[in-house]
């Protein structure tokens, strides 16, 4: 096989450093934020308890002090991640809970002073496709013409009993008017999906794959179920245990996965990150370097690449 059009390295898919490198001119790297916003489904907005996998931090546990200020927690990753990339540049990225989730001069406020900062190049913004008020909608436009900006919805499944079982408070339709929204305004829109979730089989999660591919998301991120301490999720597999995908399950099926996106789709993440002394299971979860590299030697083996089952 060729070298695959959109990875400058042995990946046979389109790696969001490829990305960024193209785009960019040089290695840009994230910052992670917690701006200290809540969540409308745990403000009792949609939903009091939130999502049953949702640790205490809200997908947080790389950001910074929620009890710092911004600039603080900006220069605090910043400079950890500099000693690894030297003279590379930065996004900000609001990651912990619902980063759309307030009034827009508050929003403005926080973006604004982390765009501000010197070699920042873009904003990355994790949030819900019911959390962007059509007021937020004419700022994120507004923000997208001075920067390079990313809005990460979360999915995670497109079938409805698994999105009523996990508490997302929010349907498929919901999130597809909130993409063809965003893509309206020419913002770049990355979906987050769950493989593993309760009951779920492969074809499942495949066609979750194949419902992203259709509305044409920008990029994705994939992640394996990862079951926390002192979560909603913890009780339950404690009470009815559940099927959690091995190792190579799921390495089998994000395989499969990346057949089915279009070689244009940025794959921004494929598997989860979770903070070993918080993670009940999988373990095989701690070992990401692993988990990657047997993607790669599985895309090899069977000679594939991303996009391969869409261009036949």
């Amino acid at each position: 096989m060729n070298e695959f059009p959109y990875s400058n390295s042995n990946k046979r898919y389109h790696t969001l450093d490829y990305f960024y490198k193209n785009k960019f001119g040089s290695k840009v790297f994230k910052v992670s934020l917690n701006a200290g916003f809540t969540c409308p489904n745990i403000d009792g907005t949609v939903g009091t308890n939130g999502c049953i996998y949702c640790s205490k931090s809200g997908s947080g546990e790389y950001g910074g002090n929620p009890n710092d200020e911004l600039i603080k927690q900006f220069n605090e990753v910043k400079n950890r991640m500099h000693k690894k990339w030297p003279g590379a540049k930065y996004i900000g990225y609001f990651q912990a809970r619902t980063n759309t989730y307030s009034h827009v001069t508050v929003l403005k406020e926080k973006y604004e002073t982390i765009l501000n900062l010197d070699n920042v190049v873009g904003l990355s913004i994790a949030t819900r496709p019911d959390a962007i008020s059509d007021e937020c909608l004419d700022y994120l436009e507004e923000l997208n013409k001075k920067t390079f900006l990313t809005i990460e919805l979360g999915l995670q499944t497109i079938h409805e009993s698994t999105t009523k079982l996990i508490n997302r408070c929010h349907d498929l339709n919901c999130f597809d008017n909130m993409v063809k929204k965003l893509k309206k305004r020419n913002i770049f829109v990355v979906a987050h999906i769950i493989n593993g979730l309760p009951y779920e089989n492969k074809e499942m999660m495949i066609e979750t794959v194949k419902h992203l591919n259709e509305i044409k998301v920008d990029g994705i991120k994939i992640h394996m179920l990862s079951i926390i301490k002192d979560t909603i999720l913890e009780k339950m597999y404690n009470e009815k245990p559940f099927h959690i995908l091995t190792e190579e399950e799921y390495v089998d099926i994000v395989c499969d996965q990346l057949e089915y996106l279009n070689k244009e789709i940025v794959i921004q993440r494929l598997t989860g990150d979770p903070e070993a002394t918080s993670l009940i299971t999988p373990n095989w979860l701690i070992k990401k370097v692993q988990v990657l590299n047997d993607i790669d030697k599985l895309m090899a083996k069977r000679n594939t690449y991303q996009g391969k089952k869409v261009d036949n």
